[in-house]
């Protein structure tokens, strides 16, 4: 199975810590459309990263309780991983460069002091 998406590991965290919130308020949380979190719920549920369970909420209303699956869980520490190797690549990268443009903007003519202060 393919890494899942930045956006479909944002909410597979969020529902492995509290899997009874609701599709508005997961899309409150995470700042998508509330068309965007149920689209990828259906496909987290059709891929079988997470199961919907349906409960009685504190207004006496049906709502839904958002699972882990097994294969949820293994495929969010997976998708977890390469997020962070990319991420850590990416900073590595990063570094590289800022420490190039340092050589670069390293001229005779400008004191250190205001090198520090740019820098």
């Amino acid at each position: 199975m393919n890494p899942v998406s930045e956006e479909t590991l944002m909410v597979l965290k969020e529902v492995s810590v509290t899997p009874q919130l609701s599709q508005r308020e997961l899309s409150s949380r995470l700042g998508f459309s509330l068309g965007k979190i149920n689209f990828l719920i259906k496909a987290m549920i059709e891929k079988g990263l997470i199961k919907a369970e349906s409960f009685k909420n504190s207004k006496n209303k049906i709502a839904y309780l958002y699972v882990l699956t097994p294969t949820g869980i293994e495929e969010k520490t997976r998708t977890t991983y390469h997020f962070l190797k990319r991420k850590i690549d990416e900073y590595e990268k990063l570094e590289r460069e800022i420490q190039q443009l340092k050589k670069e903007v390293d001229c005779p003519d400008i004191p250190n002091e205001d090198l520090d202060s740019i820098l």
